[in-house]
């Protein structure tokens, strides 16, 4: 059947459209996305702009003529951080709901990282054994570990690339005193959760997903996404701490010149770069292996297990 997945993320809204059976990889089919960076229109007090739900609301008409004209049989819609934290936000997908007929549900921190993790452990199998798995968003870092395809930890921190470079940074490139201060934050924040996931043991195969470890790994040698989704590309944690240290004193305009590296994500580069530091450096992981599925395509597998179970 074919499927539409609408991901209403922190930095990117981006309609999914594929072609998916049990027992099958969904096979992509269209694809339609916009940078509306929803996280950069919360204002007073957390709440969504007046702008930023007119902006979502303009996607969500394209998004939903596109689905028509593709034959799209079922449409789940989500959405993370940005709208999940703002103190409007369910009352924002209420009147879209209402409005266009859509029902667009905030996930939870936790669910975000559960679906992430079903949809790595799909890619890599079971002979990956113990799982860790680590993505960092635009408004939130989620991490999983676990043998089966539900995590025996699953959870989610404040930690998005670009909230902590909205929050953190007031400069470009930001002030020594900045970084430090945000490396110390990162560290003690993440460092409360390391025994949650240490008390099940060693992972046997450490996994990152999203765009911001795609970039860091890019830029630290890994294959261009040219060379499409099986090429292996991994994170070395040597390379990311240079990396890191390099982005500190760089500013945004020279980051996006860095291959790999988008204009409108640059500026955030460095806190998510700090974050990934972090993450290897306390759960004591030598390197990570990008996955090319996250947590759409978790949302997609877990619709496919339920229409089909």
């Amino acid at each position: 059947m074919r499927l539409g997945v609408l991901d209403v993320g922190s930095n990117t809204v981006h309609l999914l459209v594929v072609d998916a059976h049990q027992g099958a990889r969904p096979l992509p089919a269209y694809s339609h996305k916009a940078d509306l960076r929803l996280a950069a229109h919360l204002e007073d007090g957390d709440r969504l702009s007046e702008e930023g739900e007119g902006l979502l609301r303009d996607f969500v008409d394209d998004a939903l003529q596109i689905a028509e004209d593709k034959g799209v049989e079922d449409l789940v819609a989500f959405a993370t951080s940005a709208v999940r934290d703002a103190e409007n936000g369910d009352e924002v997908l209420e009147r879209i709901r209402d409005d266009k007929r859509i029902d667009i549900r905030a996930l939870s921190g936790e669910e975000e990282a559960r679906l992430t993790f079903l949809a790595v452990r799909r890619w890599f199998g079971w002979s990956s054994g113990r799982l860790l798995v680590v993505d960092i968003g635009g408004g939130s870092l989620e991490i999983a570990s676990g043998i089966d395809e539900e995590p025996d930890a699953a959870f989610s921190l404040p930690l998005g690339a670009g909230r902590l470079t909205r929050d953190w940074f007031t400069a470009d490139p930001p002030s020594l005193d900045e970084v430090r201060n945000l490396r110390r934050h990162v560290r003690a924040e993440i460092a409360r959760r390391v025994g949650d996931v240490a008390r099940y043991g060693a992972a046997d195969h450490a996994v990152a997903t999203s765009k911001t470890f795609k970039q860091l790994a890019r830029i630290a040698g890994a294959a261009p996404s040219v060379e499409g989704p099986y090429q292996r590309r991994v994170l070395a944690g040597d390379a990311l701490t240079e990396w890191t240290e390099k982005l500190a004193k760089m500013p945004s305009a020279e980051r996006a010149d860095l291959p790999g590296v988008s204009e409108r994500r640059a500026p955030q580069l460095l806190a998510g770069a700090i974050v990934a530091d972090a993450a290897m450096d306390l759960f004591e992981l030598p390197d990570l292996e990008i996955c090319p599925w996250a947590l759409r395509e978790g949302v997609i597998l877990r619709r496919l297990d339920m229409i089909t179970g």
